[in-house]
């Protein structure tokens, strides 16, 4: 015997970040195109260094974009739960994206760290100052999605990061219209990767977890296991499994010990709500048993 419950449409949700993402893409798309041309005029590695970073930043909202806005399409009868797992794919693409500028960036530094070239520092200032700027309204655009959406709190992390990079340019750019230690360029740009690889390593667990069904961060499966066993006429859970659908809903089936088929439709209403107030999990499927022993006793098989 099976029982289903789940919450409402959650399409509105994706919808409401389509104008930030268009804003994000644009101004960031704009500043990689002026970091770059200045990057080229001033010889400066920490300005093409994060131009390059804030191009692959520019694909990583893109595709966060367009995985939102997948996932907020219909179920098929070929796709029962749509494509809300695009979200999970699209922060993981990101994360190894970031991975790989990391790589390219930590080279070239060392590389200029042996041959270090002239810098001009004046210009470094002036454009990682509009960098300053540009990224900082790019990260407030993200600030209050970010807490429930691994999907968008990348976005998020990804233009704090970059505010921060920008800072640390800008005081190198200042140094070196002061000094001629030249070595501070490929040091920046060795800050920069450190920058993005603490920022993205968080994400990229999170988003690997998400992929593989792994239980969703901030949900304890042992909590959800008891409050599951303290429904009213249930005398045990097993086969417990907790995963998400996509950056924003979990699911979960259990197998449930209730012996008196009583009361059966207000129990389940009374779990489904219970585990979307207390966990987060929008998506509850119970299948009853009516003496112990039907299945292996077993709580995660």
């Amino acid at each position: 015997m099976h029982d289903h419950s789940h919450g409402h449409d959650h399409s509105h949700h994706f919808d409401t970040h389509n104008r930030s993402f268009a804003i994000a893409v644009f101004l960031n798309m704009l500043f990689v195109v002026i970091e770059a041309v200045y990057g080229v005029i001033s010889g400066s590695l920490a300005l093409l260094a994060d131009a390059g970073h804030n191009l692959s930043d520019v694909m990583g909202l893109i595709m966060a974009w367009t995985a939102s806005w997948l996932a907020s399409k219909a179920a098929t009868s070929a796709k029962t739960y749509g494509l809300k797992k695009t979200t999970i794919l699209a922060a993981l693409f990101n994360a190894l994206i970031l991975i790989a500028a990391v790589g390219g960036i930590t080279w070239e530094a060392l590389q200029r760290l042996t041959d270090p070239a002239d810098v001009a520092g004046l210009t470094v200032v002036i454009v990682a100052g509009i960098g300053v700027l540009i990224n900082g309204a790019t990260m407030m655009l993200f600030l209050k999605g970010q807490k429930g959406d691994i999907n968008i709190r990348g976005a998020f992390l990804h233009m704090a990061a970059d505010t921060a990079v920008s800072v640390g340019v800008v005081i190198s750019g200042t140094i070196l219209m002061f000094t001629n230690l030249t070595w501070i360029d490929p040091i920046v740009s060795l800050v920069i990767a450190a920058v993005i690889f603490v920022g993205t390593w968080q994400l990229l667990k999170d988003s690997v977890n998400l992929a593989v069904d792994a239980v969703p961060k901030g949900i304890d499966p042992s909590a959800v296991h008891e409050r599951l066993e303290s429904l009213p006429g249930v005398i045990s859970a097993h086969h417990l499994h907790i995963w998400a659908l996509s950056t924003t809903e979990n699911a979960l089936t259990v197998h449930l010990v209730k012996p008196d088929p009583e009361s059966d439709d207000q129990v389940i209403s009374e779990a489904a709500e219970m585990l979307n107030q207390h966990f987060g999990i929008q998506h509850t499927t119970v299948q009853w048993e009516r003496r112990e022993g039907q299945c292996p006793n077993t709580l995660f098989c």
